[in-house]
Protein backbone atom coordinates (compact mmCIF):
# COMPACT_ATOMS: atom_id res chain seq x y z
CA UNK A 1 0.00 0.00 0.00
CA UNK A 2 1.25 3.67 -1.11
CA UNK A 3 1.30 6.17 1.71
CA UNK A 4 1.29 10.27 0.97
CA UNK A 5 3.99 12.21 3.16
CA UNK A 6 3.14 15.50 3.69
CA UNK A 7 4.75 18.55 5.62
CA UNK A 8 4.01 22.04 5.82
CA UNK A 9 7.92 22.89 6.08
CA UNK A 10 8.36 21.94 2.51
CA UNK A 11 6.58 23.14 -0.55
CA UNK A 12 3.69 22.00 -1.71
CA UNK A 13 2.95 19.87 -4.98
CA UNK A 14 3.14 22.46 -8.23
CA UNK A 15 1.31 19.70 -9.68
CA UNK A 16 -0.65 16.22 -9.33
CA UNK A 17 2.14 14.40 -7.35
CA UNK A 18 2.99 13.90 -3.83
CA UNK A 19 5.73 15.21 -1.90
CA UNK A 20 7.07 11.67 -0.84
CA UNK A 21 5.45 8.47 -1.13
CA UNK A 22 6.02 5.35 0.97
CA UNK A 23 5.57 1.92 -0.35
CA UNK A 24 6.76 -0.52 2.33
CA UNK A 25 9.78 0.34 4.05
CA UNK A 26 10.73 2.82 1.35
CA UNK A 27 10.70 6.56 0.89
CA UNK A 28 10.51 8.28 -2.38
CA UNK A 29 10.77 11.96 -2.51
CA UNK A 30 9.56 13.82 -5.40
CA UNK A 31 12.40 16.44 -6.80
CA UNK A 32 12.47 19.28 -4.85
CA UNK A 33 13.09 22.85 -6.10
CA UNK A 34 14.61 24.98 -3.77
CA UNK A 35 12.08 26.79 -2.99
CA UNK A 36 11.73 28.10 0.82
CA UNK A 37 8.22 26.90 1.78
CA UNK A 38 7.93 30.02 4.17
CA UNK A 39 7.79 32.88 1.74
CA UNK A 40 7.13 30.41 -1.51
CA UNK A 41 10.10 31.87 -3.74
CA UNK A 42 13.73 30.76 -3.73
CA UNK A 43 15.50 30.41 -1.11
CA UNK A 44 18.27 32.41 -3.40
CA UNK A 45 19.60 32.97 -6.81
CA UNK A 46 23.13 31.32 -6.65
CA UNK A 47 23.64 27.38 -6.82
CA UNK A 48 25.00 26.64 -3.34
CA UNK A 49 22.11 28.37 -1.62
CA UNK A 50 19.27 26.33 -4.27
CA UNK A 51 20.77 23.28 -3.28
CA UNK A 52 20.83 23.69 0.55
CA UNK A 53 17.21 24.58 -0.06
CA UNK A 54 16.28 21.81 -2.05
CA UNK A 55 18.42 19.18 0.64
CA UNK A 56 16.54 20.94 3.25
CA UNK A 57 13.61 20.37 1.66
CA UNK A 58 14.00 16.54 1.40
CA UNK A 59 15.41 16.79 4.99
CA UNK A 60 12.23 17.87 6.55
CA UNK A 61 9.84 15.37 4.28
CA UNK A 62 12.40 12.68 5.09
CA UNK A 63 11.47 13.95 9.05
CA UNK A 64 7.93 13.84 8.24
CA UNK A 65 8.14 10.10 7.00
CA UNK A 66 10.00 8.89 10.49
CA UNK A 67 13.45 8.79 8.90
CA UNK A 68 16.22 10.85 8.14
CA UNK A 69 19.28 12.10 5.70
CA UNK A 70 21.17 9.22 6.80
CA UNK A 71 19.01 6.69 5.68
CA UNK A 72 19.28 8.10 1.73
CA UNK A 73 19.89 5.31 -0.56
CA UNK A 74 20.36 7.25 -3.75
CA UNK A 75 19.49 11.09 -5.15
CA UNK A 76 19.19 12.73 -8.27
CA UNK A 77 20.22 15.97 -9.02
CA UNK A 78 19.56 18.25 -12.18
CA UNK A 79 21.14 20.78 -12.92
CA UNK A 80 19.89 23.73 -15.44
CA UNK A 81 24.12 24.07 -15.95
CA UNK A 82 26.65 21.68 -15.72
CA UNK A 83 29.49 24.25 -14.33
CA UNK A 84 27.60 24.51 -11.31
CA UNK A 85 28.04 20.72 -10.37
CA UNK A 86 30.99 21.63 -8.32
CA UNK A 87 29.70 24.50 -5.98
CA UNK A 88 26.71 22.23 -5.68
CA UNK A 89 28.85 19.22 -4.57
CA UNK A 90 30.16 21.39 -2.08
CA UNK A 91 27.21 21.77 -0.39
CA UNK A 92 25.88 18.36 -1.08
CA UNK A 93 28.50 17.13 0.87
CA UNK A 94 27.27 19.16 4.12
CA UNK A 95 23.74 16.57 4.09
CA UNK A 96 25.30 13.26 3.89
CA UNK A 97 27.85 10.86 6.05
CA UNK A 98 29.70 7.73 4.11
CA UNK A 99 28.43 5.76 3.28
CA UNK A 100 27.27 8.65 0.98
CA UNK A 101 24.01 7.50 -1.50
CA UNK A 102 24.51 6.74 -4.77
CA UNK A 103 23.71 9.64 -7.52
CA UNK A 104 23.20 10.87 -11.22
CA UNK A 105 23.85 14.06 -11.61
CA UNK A 106 23.24 15.94 -14.83
CA UNK A 107 22.74 18.89 -17.01
CA UNK A 108 18.88 19.46 -18.09
CA UNK A 109 17.26 22.00 -20.59
CA UNK A 110 15.45 23.47 -17.72
CA UNK A 111 14.68 23.22 -14.37
CA UNK A 112 11.24 24.16 -13.40
CA UNK A 113 10.39 27.78 -12.39
CA UNK A 114 13.56 28.27 -13.93
CA UNK A 115 15.72 26.84 -10.59
CA UNK A 116 18.96 26.40 -10.78
CA UNK A 117 18.82 22.83 -8.90
CA UNK A 118 16.31 19.83 -8.76
CA UNK A 119 17.19 16.99 -6.76
CA UNK A 120 15.06 14.10 -5.73
CA UNK A 121 15.89 11.56 -3.11
CA UNK A 122 14.89 7.98 -2.33
CA UNK A 123 15.67 6.48 1.28
CA UNK A 124 14.62 3.84 3.50
CA UNK A 125 12.54 3.68 6.92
Amino acid sequence: MNTAIHTELAPAAIGPYSQAIQAGNTIYVSGQLPIDPATGAFAGDDIATQTRQSLTNISNILKAAGTDMSKVVKTTVLLADINDFAAMNEVYGQFFTQPYPARAAFQVAAVPKGARVEIEAVAVV
